[in-house]
This record gives C-alpha cells, structure tokens and sequence, in this order.
C-alpha cells in the first residue's frame, strides 16, 4: 500500500481529475449501457478510465510530481457511471415493451436515486468492509485497478491499446450501421435443417467481451445458442410445417426464422433467463444473510472515526440529509415511479425501494469484495424486490398496467443502489490501497452521480424511441426477465408451456455443472452475438498460455472495442433520433462486405494478442 504520509503531497481533488472523471464517465457509461442493452452483461470500466487518466495527466504535468491520486479520483468519478447503467439497462426497457414510455427525466431521476442510496449507505460500511475486512474481503478489481495505476505512471503502452481498440471499434460500427459497408453479421442457414443457422456477429465491443469474461463463459454461452440455433430452430419450424400439411392436406409456406423467434423461441429464452436468474437468488440467499449479519455485527462494534485523511468520510449530516432527500423526492414528487399513484401509494413505493436498498447495499459490497463487479448477482437482487413489491400490490387488488410499471420503477431504485454500492466498494479499496481520500472519494461519486444519470438515462430513452426493445429492436435481455416475472406474478397473459419449456432447458444445464445464467442468455441471445463473445475467449485463451498477466494486458484493449463500439452505437442512434429517419433496414452488403466483415475480425483479433504481448 502507497505511504499515506508521502500520498497527502501528492494533488488529489483538482479540477482536471474531476473533468477528466467526468468525461471519461459519460463516455464509458454510454458504451457500457449500449453493450448491456446488446448483450445483457456490462464490464467494469474503472481500469481503463484510471489507465486513460494518467495518460493525460502525464503529458500536463512535472515527471517529478505523480498524479496517480488524481487518476485515482478520476477513475473513481468515472467508474461511477457504468454503475448507473447496470441498473438502468436492468429494467427501464421493459417499460418501452409494454408501452409505457417513459419520459427522459424521469428515467434519469430514478437513476439519480438509486445511486445516491447505493453511495450514501455505503458511507458507515467502508471502515469495516474496505479496512477491516483486508484479507477476508480481497476485492479484486480494487486491487487490480491499484496495481495498474502503480504499473501505469511509468508505461503508456497500455494508454495507447485503449485508444488504438477505441479506433477500430468505432470505425466498424461505423462503416456497419451508418454506412452500410459492412454486415452487422455473417450468417449461414444449414441444409437439411429448416431455419437452422450458424453466424458470427461483426462486432469489436462483444469480441471485446468475451475477451474480458474468458473461455469458460462463453464456451457455456456457446452451448446453449447451438441448443438453441441448430435443434430449437429446425425442431419448432418442421412440426409446425408437418402439422399444418397434416391438418390441411396440402404444403404450407415455411416459417421465416424470424417468426419462429418472435412467436415462439422469444418465449422459451426467457423462460431460460428467469429461470436461471430465480436459481440464483436461491444460490445466493444463505449469502446475503450471512452478509448482511455480519455487517450488522460488525458496525454494532465499530470503533470511533479516524483523524487521518486516509481514513475520513464524509459528515455524518451528509448521509442523513442525502437520505432524507432521497426518499422525500421518491415518496412527494409525482411522476418519479411510474403509474397514475396516490399520495399513500407514493409512500408505499418510496418505502420498498429505500427498505430494499438498504437490504442489498452490505450484501453486493461483500459480494464483490469476493467474485467482483462483473459476477455481482445485481439482476438477482432485482429479481428479488420484484417479487417482494409484486406480492405487496397482489394483495392489494392491484394488478393493472401502472401497477406493474409501478413495481418495475421501484425495482430500478434498488438495482441502481446495488450496482452502485459495489462499484464504490472496489474504487475504495483501490483509494485505500493507493493512500487516496474516501471522503474526497465519495463526494467524488455523489457528484458523478448526479452529472452520468442524464448520459445513461440519454441512452436508454433514444434507442428505446427509435430502435426499440424486445421484437425488432435491442433485446435488453435482462430487462426481459424482468418482465417476464413482473406479468407472471401480477396475472398477465404468458404462452407458459413456451416460459416452461425454457426453465426446463436450464435447469438440465444447472444440473449438468453449468453456470445458469450464462447458458441461458445463450439461448435467449442470437447466435451471431454468442459467438462474437466467444471468438473473444478463444483469443484470451490462446495469450494465457504465456501466463496470467499476459492476459490481463490485452483487457485494455478490449476495454477500448466496448467504448468505441458502443459510443458510435450511441451517435449513430441519436442522429437518427435528430434527424426522425428512426430504424433503417440493413441492405445486403454482398461477398465483399462479408469478406471485410471477417477481416474486420481479424484485425480485432489481432490487436488483442498484441496488446496482449506488450
């Protein structure tokens, strides 16, 4: 750990490190919420932003003078918004899938909500999570992110990787989406099989992924898309065509691969999902007691505040009036949860999403403190207020459309507040490490919160109105989840032996040793995506081979894919929006756009291994 006492001579809180934070947030937080509305997964963003930043620092200041509390701050500011986006990605689509847009301002306040109550409630955890608990809770992006900024102030090499995969991610999804010079895919149907397919995504962000996720996960992923992709598809498609030739006599024209999708396989996948998603729940539930205990324990005997600056929160007013604030605005303001609400029903709303937030704060920290950011079960968490606030309206007779967007709203809240307090939790332990400030720290999320909720909240609301999600649009395959459990439990019209047949699928992967979560996404998610994400751990499998930290290397550069990608998805969307030419159909790029899809590839594959053997 960094010398406190050599630390405090070092700038922290500057103007810089908070504008680059900033900008840094809003950047990487737009990508982030793009790719979780792709894929259903985000990655964390605090390494490249810390990486970026004292890059820049570098070039402005002394050599003789390090930055890295600067850079610490920034990545701290920074990190803050992929925090917001994993919760917001989780459950605001859903809205757009029942109709029930939203307005812009109101996402961004729900946003804003959750991640104060996710910051403020962390503040009395952070000296028995983050100090006291060193050794049983490693927190290990915390500490990766420490060594890479000791590594970082004396080798740009990695600075320049996340620039250079920035570069290309935005110019393929360029040259893709706005151009139209390269496909989005390449897609091969399969003879004998009807509707069967296999297809590899032309994308640098989820080839990006799968390098950062690894080749067990994807592999899994993989599993359940050829499930999916070459014995759900052809089977749904021939009984549907022997039945039809059966009943009347005559041949039928062929389900089209996307009717096939939407009208049945679309329903099977999120059967998938929920069902991996309630089996985590109950996995993690002896887990989040105990963690919940023993934080109760731990701040019944907690010791008096320190003077030292390394170890000073914020106030104790900070924490009762942020509080205060928050549930004052979510119980008076109409218009923050959704659906036509009473003043008393506004306080019931106010009073489940501040009660589950407070419930799952302590348990994501120590969660991450031991599987990381990436692996916190969030989606979980969710699931689970879902169920509690859904119950609470069932037995109130209300079941209509605004209660369900109601609960939903509510489930935003707490998502945002367990994302966010795992996300503070590893930058702490990377400023505890590295002699930072927490109470520098913490203001420094409080106002990164308060500036990322609009970008994110940008995000999620342009391509909600003009792609869409769900049929024909982003498949926010979270958000579907979400849904799906939300109109079972609140009496909605559900194919269940489609949702049924789905469950059944994963729980035979559960049972046979997979992850649950990632084989269902596999077999909710088109194959094309899967297979981007795992070509991605075929290349980090393939650098492993000369040793962990290796590997680790070529993350930056996948980090650069996810925002370059991502940011140009963003733009592209929002021109469209500017601009009312709203969804365009992708034209046939013919064999030379298929050969510079797969060169493409080739290059990101390239600069992977590259970046890898720097």
């Amino acid at each position: 750990m960094t010398d406190p006492r050599s630390a405090a001579l070092l700038p922290e809180w500057t103007l810089r490190a908070v504008l680059a934070g900033l900008v840094f947030g809003v950047l990487f937080g737009a990508a982030n919420a793009y790719l979780g509305l792709k894929a259903g997964l985000t990655v964390s963003t605090s390494i490249p932003i810390a990486v970026l930043s004292l890059l820049f620092f570098k070039a402005g200041r002394a050599a003789r003078q390090s930055p890295i509390l600067e850079a610490n701050l920034a990545q701290t500011i920074g990190s803050a918004s992929s925090s917001l986006a994993s919760g917001t990605i989780f459950t605001i689509p859903a809205l757009f899938m029942w109709g029930l847009v939203p307005s812009y301002a109101q996402v961004a306040v729900l946003a804003l909500l959750g991640g104060m109550l996710g910051i403020l409630a962390m503040i009395p955890l952070r000296r028995l999570l983050i100090v006291q608990a060193d050794t049983e809770l490693p927190y290990p992006e915390g500490r990766a992110c420490a060594e890479v900024l000791r590594a970082s102030e004396s080798d740009d090499r990695g600075g320049r990787a996340i620039v250079l995969g920035i570069v290309l991610g935005v110019g393929v999804k360029a040259l893709a989406s706005q151009w139209h010079l390269l496909p989005e895919e390449l897609t091969a149907l399969l003879p004998k099989l009807p509707n069967g397919y296999v297809a590899l995504a032309v994308s640098p962000a989820l080839l990006g992924v799968g390098y950062v996720v690894g080749f067990r996960a994807g592999a899994v992923m993989l599993a359940g898309a050829l499930i999916s992709a070459l014995v759900l598809y052809p089977l749904v498609t021939a009984v549907y065509d022997q039945g039809l030739e059966a009943g009347r006599g005559a041949p039928q024209p062929e389900l089209a691969r996307g009717q096939v999708r939407t009208q049945f396989l679309l329903y099977v996948g999120a059967g998938a999902v929920a069902a991996a998603g309630l089996w985590t729940v109950i996995k993690t539930a002896p887990t989040m007691w105990a963690s919940l205990r023993a934080v109760v324990q731990g701040l019944q005997r907690r010791d008096g505040s320190a003077d030292a600056r390394t170890d000073r929160d914020l106030p104790a007013w900070v924490l009762f009036v942020g509080l205060a604030a928050v549930f004052s605005v979510a119980a008076f303001v109409p218009g923050v949860f959704a659906g036509d609400l009473d003043a008393k029903s506004r306080l019931l709303a106010a009073a489940g999403a501040t009660l589950f937030g407070f419930l799952f704060v302590p348990v994501s920290s120590r969660l991450v403190g031991v599987i990381g950011v990436s692996s916190n079960p969030t989606s979980a968490m969710a699931l689970i207020t879902l169920l509690g606030t859904s119950l609470v309206f069932l037995a109130l007779g209300m079941v209509d459309d605004g209660t369900k967007a109601t609960v939903l709203t509510i489930a935003t809240i707490v998502c945002v507040a367990a994302s966010k307090a795992g996300d503070i939790s590893q930058d702490l332990k990377t400023g505890y490490l590295v002699g930072g400030t927490p109470a520098l720290q913490q203001r420094g999320q409080i106002l990164a919160a308060a500036v990322a909720c609009w970008a994110v909240a940008g995000v999620v609301w342009t391509i909600g109105s003009t792609d869409g999600f769900g049929e024909g649009g982003m498949t926010a395959p979270q958000a579907t989840l979400m849904k799906t459990v939300v109109d079972a439990v609140l009496g909605a019209a559900v194919p269940w032996p489609l949702v049924l047949s789905g469950a059944g699928l994963s729980a035979s992967g559960i049972l046979a040793g997979l992850p649950g979560l990632p084989f269902a996404l596999g077999i909710y998610l088109p194959m094309g995506t899967i297979a981007a994400i795992f070509l991605g751990g075929v290349v980090r499998a393939s650098v492993e081979r000369r040793g962990k930290a290796s590997a680790e290397r070529g993350v930056l550069c996948a980090s650069g894919f996810v925002a370059g990608e991502g940011l140009a998805g963003v733009l592209i969307a929002g021109f469209a929006l500017a601009t009312g030419r709203g969804r365009e159909t992708h034209p046939d790029a013919g064999w030379q756009g298929v050969a510079y899809g797969a060169i493409s590839l080739g290059v990101g594959v390239a600069m992977l291994r590259r970046a890898a053997r720097a």
